[in-house]
C-alpha cells in the first residue's frame, strides 16, 4: 500500500526518497538537536522518556534504535534501561557522526554503537533484538510497510516495539493552533537555523500526511504485531505506539 507521506520528498519529486532524506539530514545535522529541543520547547525529551518507559518492565538486553539520528533516544534508553547493547541505525552519515561524538563524550560507547543502515533493508539477522525503537523517524520511510516489516523481522518473538512520532492534533482548538504554528514559525525558524530551505516545510508536510492513531495500529497489526496500541501526548502533537511480536 502507498501512503501519502511516501510521496513527499524534500527536494526533487522525481528522485529517490531515501537518497534525498539522507541528503537532507546530512544538511541539517549541525543544528538538528538545537532545533528539536527549541521547536518543541524541550517537550521532546518527555516524549522520548514515555516511549522508553513502556519497555522498562520487559528489561530488554539488546535494542535496535531505528532512524537514530544523533542518538538522543539511544542515549536516554541506555540511561533508563541499562541494556547490554544498543545499536543506533540511520541512513545519514552526518547524523551518525554527531551521535558518535555525543556517546563518546558521555562515556556510553561501550553500550551504544552506530551503524549506517537502510531501514528498508536492514543488514541484521532475523530475531536479533529484544526491542526495536524509533523516534521521529518512520515518517521518512520511502516504504512504510516494508520498514515496519523489517522492524518486525529483526525483533525476537515476544520482543517489543516502541515508537514515538510527531502527529497532527485531532481536537479543536489545538488542531488549528498547531497548523498555524507548523506552517509559519516552525519552517521559518528551521530555515534560519539549519540553512536548509525546505527541511522544516517537509517536516510539516509529512506530519500532516502520516497515518496516525488507529490507522497506524492497523498497519502494525497487518505486519504481524500483536497487542498494538497508541497513546497521544501533549494534546496530540506526539503519539507513542507500542506493540509485541
Amino acid at each position: 500500500m502507498t501512503y501519502k507521506q511516501e510521496e513527499i520528498k524534500p527536494y526533487d519529486p522525481d528522485s529517490d526518497k531515501g537518497e534525498q532524506v539522507a541528503r537532507m539530514f546530512n544538511n541539517i545535522a549541525h543544528s538538528y538537536d538545537k532545533l528539536n529541543h527549541r521547536l518543541s520547547w524541550n517537550i521532546d525529551k518527555i516524549w522520548r522518556k514515555a516511549a522508553i518507559n513502556s519497555l522498562r518492565r520487559y528489561n530488554p538486553r539488546t535494542i535496535l534504535d531505528i532512524a537514530t539520528g544523533t542518538g538522543d533516544f539511544a542515549i536516554e534508553a541506555a540511561r533508563m534501561l541499562a541494556p547490554d547493547l544498543i545499536i543506533g541505525a540511520d541512513i545519514s552519515i552526518g547524523m551518525l557522526k554527531i551521535g558518535n561524538e555525543k556517546v563518546k563524550k558521555l562515556g556510553l560507547d561501550s553500550v551504544i554503537a552506530f551503524k549506517k543502515e537502510d531501514c528498508m533493508n536492514l543488514s541484521f539477522e532475523d530475531n536479533a533484538f529484544d526491542a526495536v525503537t524509533a523516534a521521529f523517524g518512520i515518517r521518512n520511510f520511502a516504504d512504510l510497510d516494508r520498514g515496519i516489516n523489517e522492524m518486525y523481522r529483526v525483533l525476537k518473538p515476544g520482543g517489543h516495539l516502541s515508537i514515538v512520532e510527531l502527529t497532527a492534533p485531532v481536537h479543536h482548538p489545538i488542531r488549528e493552533l498547531f497548523k498555524i504554528y507548523s506552517h509559519t514559525i516552525l519552517p521559518l525558524y528551521g530555515k534560519l537555523i539549519s540553512h536548509d530551505n525546505v527541511a522544516y516545510s517537509y517536516l510539516t508536510a509529512t506530519i500532516e500526511a502520516f497515518p496516525q492513531g488507529e490507522k497506524m495500529v492497523s498497519i502494525l497489526k497487518n505486519a504481524g504485531f500483536s497487542d498494538a496500541c497508541f497513546k497521544r501526548h501533549t494534546f496530540g502533537i506526539c503519539t507513542t505506539y507500542f506493540a509485541t511480536k
